[in-house]
């Protein structure tokens, strides 16, 4: 995994911890589901990304 998949996967979980934490705070159960929905978007990169890392690394 490139270090600006990395960063960006990072950034994306941040930005949805963040909208999670507004929306319950500001009592939106909209923007609360849509930190989420972030959060678990950038979850799925970083698997995939992991898995793309050790399929390289077994070819090598």
């Amino acid at each position: 995994m490139g270090i600006d998949d990395k960063i960006q996967n990072e950034a994306e979980d941040l930005k949805g911890k963040g909208k999670e934490a507004a929306g319950k705070a500001t009592d939106d159960e909209s923007l609360e589901t849509e930190g989420k929905f972030d959060q678990a978007k950038a979850g799925m990169k970083k698997a995939a990304e992991g898995v793309k890392d050790d399929v390289k690394d077994a070819l090598d």
